[in-house]
């Protein structure tokens, strides 16, 4: 096994297209760490960059102790895990999972008892002798990570394994991912569009946008801390709700923000973790409310009494929760780079996809499936001010960081 380091990689096509653009970590030996972002964010090209499958235009990639910019893919000792499962279909499940052993001329019985092993530990071991065709898709998967494993690699490169599965089928080959990574201790990079998958997963994810890193952190701190905007937007489900809004110091009386026609008294405790909302009393900025910290007033009020009003456009029953579709009336609309891209993404399910010139903006909440919120009908609506999120309107960096 052995760690990964990528110093100012980049790549740049024959067309002139970039693709990646100064990426630069330090992944442990025996960890898991996730790329993750939108679709053509270079994310996929950065791991087929450390296969050795992508020439790299600039920069180092290290391996251990060595340097493989110009190291041929089959001797770089990683096992790359592919989305399309990659079978030989006339091979039996045996053949395929020994197959790359064979290449190497493995005598027989050690094949014989690396396969069985790693079929174990697969739940593959009655499946040996089948083809591919009889297989499940999460079957073939299991096939496809058997074939990673025998090899005994420095690192494990998995390129959206699940994307073909089923989501039940989903959700059960990612608890298996992440109990195999742990059993093994391989160092893993694993490359998905789905930030469940990412959240879940990775001991570390990096949030990439157009070919270069924004933020590389645990999870929790990636949602707690986002370093920007996009990083925010893109990390939680459902996405972070934005609003324009105003900061003013109110001397003895404490910061306060006006948002959505609402004037509030900021916590203490909240102004003490942004020093730098001192520099923007008086300004606009854009200020970030996950769903989870928005509440139905009527059934707990707040106990600061912030609240804010606002009528459900939609609700959605999910058993466990209430996802509510809110209309807040707002000075004018959240215009930021970062904000159109992630609305985009998203299909339009977040922040503000109202006419232009409106004065209207939808916020998503999370209740109580027990809440009575209804369509059409206007309500107060808690929020949870310890967790307030703000950001530079112009840049889309976090302010202070966010708590």
């Amino acid at each position: 096994m052995a760690g990964i380091v990528l110093s100012g990689v980049g790549k740049v096509y024959d067309d002139g297209t970039r693709a990646v653009t100064d990426l630069s970590m330090s992944i442990d030996d025996g960890e898991f760490v996730v790329f993750v972002g939108p679709s053509g964010c270079g994310k996929t090209t950065a791991l087929r960059m450390i296969a050795g499958l992508e020439s790299i235009t600039e920069g180092e990639i290290r391996i251990g102790s060595r340097i493989v910019n110009n190291v041929p893919a089959r001797d770089r000792d990683v096992a790359m895990v592919f989305q399309s499962y990659a079978l030989y279909p006339h091979l039996s499940v045996r053949d395929n999972i020994g197959f790359g052993l064979a290449l190497r001329k493995v005598p027989k019985d050690e094949l014989t008892r690396k396969v069985e092993a790693a079929a174990a530990m697969l739940g593959l071991s009655d499946y040996l002798d089948r083809k591919p065709r009889s297989l499940s898709g999460g079957q073939r998967q299991r096939v496809a990570m058997g074939r990673a494993i025998v090899r005994n690699p420095q690192a494990f490169l998995m390129d959206e394994p699940l994307s073909n599965l089923d989501a039940k089928l989903r959700v059960q080959m990612r608890a298996e991912i992440g109990r195999l990574q742990r059993d093994l201790a391989v160092t893993t990079v694993y490359v998905t569009h789905d930030q469940t998958e990412a959240m879940t997963l990775g001991h570390r994810v990096a949030v990439i946008k157009k070919g270069e890193l924004q933020q590389m952190a645990p999870p929790q701190e990636l949602y707690d801390r986002p370093t920007n905007l996009f990083v925010a937007g893109f990390i939680g489900s459902p996405a972070m709700n934005f609003l324009p809004a105003t900061v003013t110091n109110g001397g003895a009386d404490g910061y306060r923000l006006t948002i959505a026609s609402e004037e509030w008294r900021l916590p203490a405790s909240a102004v003490a973790a942004r020093p730098g909302l001192a520099a923007w009393a008086g300004q606009e900025l854009i200020v970030g409310i996950r769903p989870e910290d928005l509440g139905d007033a009527g059934m707990a009020p707040a106990a600061d009494g912030h609240t804010i009003s606002a009528t459900p456009d939609l609700v959605e029953p999910l058993g466990s929760d209430l996802m509510v579709y809110l209309a807040v009336d707002v000075p004018h609309r959240v215009e930021h780079e970062d904000f159109a891209e992630l609305a985009r993404d998203a299909g339009g399910d977040i922040g503000d996809d109202t006419p232009a010139g409106s004065d209207r903006s939808t916020i998503i909440a999370r209740f109580s499936p027990r809440s009575s919120a209804a369509v059409g009908v206007p309500m107060r609506v808690s929020v949870d001010t310890e967790h307030l999120h703000f950001f530079d309107p112009h840049s889309g960096a976090a302010i202070a960081g966010a708590v």
